[in-house]
C-alpha cells in the first residue's frame, strides 16, 4: 500500500520567525492519520524545524544536497550533514536546481546514489516544460528523465524513492495542469516502472503532483487514481492553504 504524502517546499522563503509562525500555526491543526505530512525549509532553518516539530508526525526534508560526502564545496550541503540533524528526506531534481543551477541527469543521479546509499529518502522531481508540453514531446521527456537517472537502481532502492511529476509550465505561472492532465502522466509513470521493474514496486511508489496545486484544486487533483498527493510551492507558506490542501484527501 503506497502512502498518500503533502510535501511543502518553501524554497528560499522564511526567516527563524517566520518558519516559528508558520510551524505553530500547523501544529495547532488536526493533521489527518493517514497522509505524511512534510516541509522543506531552507537549510538554515532545518534544525529549528526539527525541534519544533520533534512531538509530531511532520517530516523535515531538505530541499537539495551535494553527492559529496564533504570537501572543498563552499556553500554545499551533505547527505551525512543533513543525517546528523537527523533530517531523512532530500528533495532532488527540482526545477529549479535544473533550469537555474544547471543540474544535469549525470548530477542528479549522483546525488540520489548518494543519498540513498545514506539510507535517505528521495523525492526525485520530474516533468515538462512549456514547448515541450505544447510539442506533445512530455512523454518522451519525462521518460528519459527518469531513464536517465533511476532506471539503473537495484528495485529495492526504490522503496527509498518519492516521485514527483512538475510540469514545469505550471509552476508559479498561475496555470495547472488538469485533473486528467495530472493522472494521465502519473498512469503513464507508474507503467513506465512497472515495465521497467514489477507490478508490485509500481503500485507501491507514491507518485506526487507538483504544479499550483491549491485549497481548490487539491481534492479535484487528489482524486486521480495513481496521483498520491502533492509537493506544494507558494501555497504551503500559508497555514491555511497548507492546512486545506493535506485535509483534501
Amino acid at each position: 500500500m503506497r502512502d498518500n504524502i503533502v510535501a511543502g517546499n518553501w524554497k528560499m522563503n522564511n526567516d527563524y520567525s517566520q518558519t516559528k509562525k508558520l510551524i505553530n500555526d500547523l501544529k495547532s491543526s488536526k493533521i489527518p492519520e493517514d497522509v505524511r505530512i512534510m516541509v522543506a525549509p531552507s537549510f538554515t532553518q532545518l534544525s529549528q524545524c526539527k525541534n519544533l516539530l520533534n512531538s509530531t508526525n511532520i517530516s523535515v526534508v531538505a530541499q537539495n544536497m551535494n553527492a559529496n560526502n564533504s570537501g572543498a564545496f563552499t556553500g554545499e550541503i551533505s547527505a551525512s550533514m543533513l543525517k546528523g540533524i537527523e533530517v531523512n528526506i532530500v528533495i532532488i531534481g527540482h526545477s529549479e536546481r535544473r533550469s537555474i543551477f544547471n543540474e544535469t541527469d549525470e548530477i542528479l543521479k549522483e546525488k540520489v546514489k548518494s543519498a540513498l546509499s545514506a539510507d535517505m529518502e528521495v523525492i526525485f522531481c520530474f516533468g515538462e516544460e512549456l514547448k515541450e508540453r505544447k510539442n506533445n514531446d512530455y512523454f518522451k521527456i519525462v521518460n528519459n528523465q527518469l531513464r536517465n537517472v533511476l532506471f539503473d537502481l537495484p528495485e529495492s532502492c526504490w522503496k527509498n524513492i518519492i516521485l514527483a511529476y512538475e510540469p514545469v509550465w505550471a509552476i508559479g505561472t498561475g496555470e495547472t495542469a488538469t485533473a486528467n492532465q495530472a493522472q494521465e502522466m502519473h498512469l503513464y509513470v507508474r507503467n513506465l516502472i512497472r515495465d521497467n521493474y514489477s507490478e508490485a514496486t509500481s503500485e507501491n511508489i507514491s507518485i506526487l503532483y507538483g504544479g499550483s496545486v491549491k485549497p481548490s484544486n487539491a481534492k479535484e487533483i487528489f482524486l486521480g487514481k495513481d496521483v498520491d498527493g502533492g509537493l506544494i510551492g507558494g501555497a504551503s507558506l500559508n497555514a491555511n492553504d497548507f492546512i486545506e490542501i493535506f485535509s483534501a484527501f
